[in-house]
């Protein structure tokens, strides 16, 4: 039976992710930090799906993490690292503060999440990263952080998928468009705003969490053995016209 970490797991893509890995017979575990988001997840997902608290940001949870997953695993098949922060703010206002905890969880965290769980991953298993389009080539206004530290992970990309190569680990990246998850209600986007975003974009709506995870589930599959070193957008056909 494969396994799968999902780092992120307790809500939206990482939430959906872990439902369709699950029904089709994966063992899952998931992280979060929240309170409330544990809490939910262990209410929706099925009882046997292993929800873990971990903060990106500390080492020792990250080795904690790692440390459970191999008491109830043993190996990884697929590593999905989704968790992260979008604290949108223009320059201007960026404090350090922030700058950190960007950086700390969405960038540093998800590199040691990585570096420590390799040794869990079997050969010719998967890790799938979380990017986005803002943190691609496609600029958003109040986005310098994500765009900076989801970027970071894909100049990554390319040279991660050499190094493990070897080993047959695939290496790619999954970039959502605005896609419906509680994002935007923790960010207090009202219901007018986001209709206005849906009109930007080519499909003349917001992705939902589930397609998202069929992308993911793809690339963790046999159908994606010999993709390596790419990212795919789920976004509607954003930021492919010339915006003339």
């Amino acid at each position: 039976m494969p396994t799968a970490l999902i780092t992120g797991g307790t809500s939206g893509i990482g939430k959906a992710t872990a439902e369709l890995l699950h029904k089709r017979g994966y063992r899952v575990a998931v992280t979060g930090q929240s309170r409330e988001s544990l809490a939910a997840a262990r209410r929706d997902l099925p009882q046997d799906v292993l929800v873990l608290r971990a903060d990106a940001r500390v080492m020792a949870d990250t080795d904690a993490l790692i440390q459970s997953v191999r008491e109830h695993f043993g190996s990884l098949d697929l590593l999905f690292l989704n968790a992260g922060v979008f604290r949108p703010s223009p320059l201007p206002d960026v404090t350090e503060e922030l700058f950190d905890e960007s950086v700390d969880v969405n960038f540093k965290g998800q590199y040691f999440t990585l570096q420590k769980a390799l040794p869990l991953l079997v050969d010719g298993g998967a890790i799938v990263l979380t990017v986005g389009v803002v943190g691609a080539d496609r600029g958003v206004p109040g986005a310098t952080l994500a765009a900076a530290t989801r970027g970071a992970l894909l100049a990554l990309l390319p040279t991660l998928a050499l190094e493990l190569a070897p080993r047959r680990i695939r290496v790619n990246a999954v970039s959502p468009g605005s896609t419906t998850t509680p994002l935007y209600d923790k960010l207090g986007v009202p219901a007018e705003a986001r209709e206005a975003m849906s009109a930007g974009i080519p499909f003349q709506r917001f992705a939902t969490s589930e397609e998202v995870a069929e992308t993911v589930a793809f690339l963790a599959s046999d159908a994606a053995g010999y993709v390596t070193g790419q990212e795919i957008a789920v976004a509607g056909g954003l930021g492919l016209g010339l915006g003339i």
